[in-house]
């Protein structure tokens, strides 16, 4: 899908005039953007006063304070700055499934498409770091459309690239606590994590694109991620994972690691040990992402990409409202 265009037939510039992506951390570092920065110079959002120094904007005295002090005080601000955002996309074969709009891959491209046109167009800067079993492609940051086209159409490219994948893929993937297969191209999160914890040391927002069918192991990484960066998990889902329909008996196959299973799903004690081996897993996935303190961001393929993507801004604006309340309080 064209990243001019989202589910819908809704334009990308129309969300943009009404949309802005919330950043709860102070990240912004480079000029041209305006995003909250931690630095203190020249800027709107007020921070603290000082005594006035020699060579000071005399712009910037503070006079209520100063008409009752003995000597001159300036105002601090915190500058408008831009970001630096990093887009983790897994490239897995787990994410060529899909029982309803779309599959899972064509929504988590679809994802990075509009998000990221809400990082650039406020002048921010988007790189990309792609995986599998482990980290394929390394997109450093850039500002401007015409770069973030390109960074697009690698990681279609990557994700279009994958070896063949096994015969008879496309059949869900089974939830299971290990999550999907050890075989080549498996999704190892922990490993990419890890290796994007030692990649990026400046303070960033990661977007980590993914459906968490892998094995354990990304939970420290991710906690580690945490402290430095603000992390949001965007979680790709499809309805089929969470429960099966009554279907006869087929094959289920893992599509990384191309192992087969015959299941008789004309048996409803089957399908009720399913739904809920698969509900302990949802949760169990949640907990994991809140203990790393990461945003979660859920996204399934039965619904259109805008709408769900909407509610995540809104709930994340009035988290922002609220820490900024309770800052000022």
């Amino acid at each position: 899908m064209p990243p001019d265009v989202v589910s819908g037939g809704i334009a990308i510039d129309q969300l943009l005039r009404r949309s802005r992506w919330p950043v709860l951390r102070r990240l912004g570092f480079h000029p041209g953007g305006d995003e909250r920065s931690s630095l203190r110079g020249a800027g709107l959002e007020y921070s603290d006063v000082r005594e006035y120094q020699p060579g000071d904007d005399p712009r910037t005295i503070e006079w209520n304070i100063t008409a009752r002090s003995d000597r001159p005080y300036v105002r601090e601000s915190f500058p408008d700055r831009g970001l630096d955002a990093w887009l983790l996309v897994d490239i897995t074969r787990s994410l060529d499934w899909g029982t309803a709009r779309c599959l899972k891959r064509q929504l988590a491209i679809e994802f990075t498409a509009v998000v990221g046109q809400l990082l650039i167009g406020r002048g921010n800067r988007v790189g990309a770091l792609l995986f599998d079993d482990r980290v394929r492609s390394i997109i450093p940051p850039s500002a401007g459309r015409t770069a973030f086209l390109q960074l697009i159409a690698r990681i279609e490219r990557a994700a279009g690239t994958q070896d063949p994948a096994p015969s008879g893929a496309g059949h869900p993937n089974i939830p299971s606590p290990s999550g999907g297969g050890q075989g080549g191209g498996a999704t190892d999160l922990g490993r990419a994590l890890t290796e994007a914890g030692r990649l990026i040391r400046r303070p960033s927002m990661m977007v980590l694109i993914s459906d968490f069918m892998t094995p354990g192991g990304w939970q420290q990484p991710l906690s580690s991620l945490a402290i430095r960066h603000e992390v949001i998990a965007v979680w790709i889902t499809d309805p089929r994972e969470s429960e099966i329909p009554d279907v006869g008996v087929v094959t289920f196959e893992d599509p990384e690691s191309g192992r087969q299973i015959l299941v008789d799903t004309r048996s409803t004690r089957l399908r009720a040990r399913f739904q809920d081996a698969a509900a302990q897993q949802r949760e169990t996935i949640r907990a994991d992402l809140r203990r790393a303190r990461a945003a979660i961001a859920e996204m399934t393929t039965d619904g259109e990409l805008v709408p769900q993507l909407v509610a995540f801004i809104k709930n994340r604006e009035a988290q922002r409202g609220q820490r900024l309340a309770m800052r000022t309080a």
